[in-house]
């Protein structure tokens, strides 16, 4: 891979940690400024319905104007938003949550720093390379999942005898500090990847990709890709969302175990996706290596909860872990290979928003599923997200002519 590439996965790792720091408080954050539960969802889902609107605008953008002047922005608006986060923890209750709203909402207005990101692997690497790339750009992100809640464990102890609101308070400012960071290394050493010649000009002015937001399931080629990673992050963050309170209550492990499972699941999708995904993309086609890791994603969410043993349930997530992390590269590199050079960046901006919007939805349906007063209740995400991972897996199999590249076999 060349210097460019290297410098964008670098940054992604940055940016990734600038994220997953947020991972392990951001809810109780919410919390200690003494907001609903409901209120904490909505400060949630605030940010993703943000972003679901801005990452294509943030694409078509760095389509016309190139990739690094939008990746520049994007994550200044993380330095400035997580800042002000940070900032809203010294402030009086009602005024800092006002603030803390905002900056939630500021940030996901100009969180476009994934799909820039993705738009600048797709610019520097050729089409029978995109999959490997991707591979290790997933990877880079896998890992940020694995550093991030570290750094946020750190920047709470530093602070913990500042009381709860500063020290929660406190992993948004080492956020900040990481995006600024990552800004840094943009600003200093990625050169524009996207060449004048091959920017999309001319066209409306006022056309930054909200028609194609509208239109996002029924676009030629990519609108099927857009509809299964919609799926396929719905179902995920059910299951996210559900696994958690199961293996705190029903399998009755402690905070601490669930860090280190996260940090395993992290450590093994990273390793999947460095080692694995280059492995199997010189031997099999995209679609296969997809189909995969589909099937074995939505048999392993049906299989955790049917035995209530830690054991067992760490065996069968190993599993998970070492095919869910193909999945995500496959359907970026699908999508990639399925637009012009000129409409990557609008291509991969739809793509992670619809995700996005997919990672609001689908704790909400989870949360439907769940009653406190009944453990059992607990496995039902679980069993609903491999149910609708295999439908998922259904209707990629049958529309797999739809998204099938001119020239290149899947």
């Amino acid at each position: 891979m060349n210097r460019s590439f290297r410098i964008a996965a670098l940054i992604t790792f940055i940016n990734a940690l600038s994220a997953t720091v947020l991972i392990p408080v951001i809810y109780l954050y919410a919390r200690a400024f003494e907001l609903t539960d409901l209120q904490a969802g909505l400060l949630l889902s605030t940010f993703s319905a943000a972003q679901f609107f801005a990452t294509p605008i943030m694409g078509k953008l760095s389509d016309r104007f190139g990739r690094k002047p939008l990746l520049v922005i994007s994550l200044m608006g993380t330095v400035i938003a997580n800042f002000l986060a940070s900032s809203a923890s010294f402030l009086p209750l009602s005024i800092g949550c006002v603030v803390l709203f905002s900056a939630r909402f500021f940030d996901g207005m100009t969180g476009g720093n994934v799909s820039v990101a993705q738009a600048i692997v797709a610019d520097v690497t050729e089409p029978k390379d995109r999959a490997k790339a991707y591979g290790i750009f997933g990877a880079a992100f896998g890992m940020g999942f694995v550093v991030g809640p570290v750094i946020s464990l750190v920047a709470q102890k530093l602070t913990e005898g500042m009381g709860t609101k500063i020290s929660l308070g406190a992993a948004f400012f080492a956020s900040s500090i990481l995006a600024t960071i990552a800004l840094t290394l943009t600003l200093l050493f990625l050169p524009e990847t996207l060449p004048p010649e091959k920017r999309k000009v001319g066209g409306r002015w006022f056309d930054l990709g909200l028609k194609e937001l509208a239109q996002g399931f029924f676009l030629p080629r990519i609108g099927i890709l857009i509809l299964l990673n919609f799926l396929i992050g719905t179902t995920f963050t059910i299951f996210t969302f559900g696994f958690q309170p199961y293996y705190t209550k029903v399998l009755d492990q402690g905070n601490l175990s669930l860090t280190g499972l996260f940090v395993m699941i992290g450590v093994l999708g990273a390793s999947s996706q460095l080692g694995g995904v280059p492995w199997l993309s010189k031997r099999t086609t995209l679609t296969k290596i997809l189909f995969a890791g589909l099937l074995v994603r939505g048999f392993t969410f049906l299989v955790m909860p049917i035995w209530p043993d830690i054991r067992y349930f760490i065996g069968v997530g190993i599993v998970f872990a070492l095919f869910n992390a193909m999945v995500q590269p496959m359907i970026s590199t699908l999508v990639s290979l399925n637009v012009t050079p000129e409409r990557q960046g609008i291509a991969s901006g739809l793509n992670s928003s619809y995700l996005s919007i997919a990672n609001a939805v689908g704790p909400v349906i989870a949360g439907l599923m769940v009653n406190e007063k009944f453990p059992i209740s607990y496995s039902y995400p679980l069993y609903f997200a491999g149910v609708a991972t295999l439908g998922t897996l259904g209707l990629a199999i049958v529309t797999r002519d739809r998204y099938k590249p001119d020239g290149i076999e899947i």
